[in-house]
């Protein structure tokens, strides 16, 4: 699907991330999520090499103007696999077998379990110069359809305490706030105290 921005660009969803986006797409991620990730899988150059490695272009819708420029990116979590997956032998290989034993134990505690019927969000971010243009709201919007036309009921992600902004648009979209996650003493390693699960009910398309 393609839509024109405000600067008369063409914006195309694509089902999938191009292979030569894969670097940008993973350097995206770790500018959107560093805040709550910069413990567990900083430094930012292997983050960015870790993502690069573990990201499975399937399980994303990734945004691309009409010159071929990458714009952004939505991720998404199924029963088969996620955006941003990987084992604990790709952490090993970028942080070796100590680092990877202690990251792999903070990241378990972000992990969020799928649900029958529910397309589960792994993640959306925009490139610095594509934001103010509805990127991300293509972008959820595509994720939407995706999830219906593959007979799904439910979207579902989770918004932190620290992006009022975030779940503002959310709420906008139709999603309900429900149960939220508190970090305890883990808060100050991830920049945020709660995560609360937000949920859209969705018409999903006969098949």
């Amino acid at each position: 699907m393609a839509n024109s921005n405000q600067m008369g660009q063409k914006v195309s969803i694509e089902a999938s991330i191009r292979p030569e986006h894969r670097a940008q797409a993973a350097r995206g991620y770790w500018q959107a999520f560093a805040r709550k990730l910069r413990y567990p899988l900083g430094p930012a150059s292997k983050a960015m090499a870790f993502f690069e490695r573990v990201i499975d272009p399937e399980h994303a819708l990734s945004a691309v103007s009409d010159t071929g420029d990458f714009l952004g990116a939505a991720g998404f979590k199924t029963s088969t696999g996620s955006f941003i997956g990987g084992h604990f032998n790709d952490l090993s290989r970028v942080y070796g077998s100590i680092g990877a034993t202690w990251r792999g134990l903070l990241i378990h505690t972000l992990e969020r379990d799928c649900e029958e019927g529910t397309l589960l969000m792994d993640g959306i971010f925009v490139e610095p110069e594509a934001r103010g243009l509805g990127v991300g709201t293509k972008l959820l919007h595509a994720l939407m359809d995706r999830a219906e036309s593959a007979g799904l009921q439910r979207l579902r992600l989770d918004v932190i305490d620290t992006n009022p902004r975030a779940r503002a648009l959310y709420e906008r979209e139709g999603f309900v706030p429900g149960h939220e996650k508190k970090l305890g003493i883990l808060a100050p390693l991830f920049g945020f105290s709660t995560a609360t699960e937000m949920v859209k009910t969705l018409r999903p398309v006969q098949l």
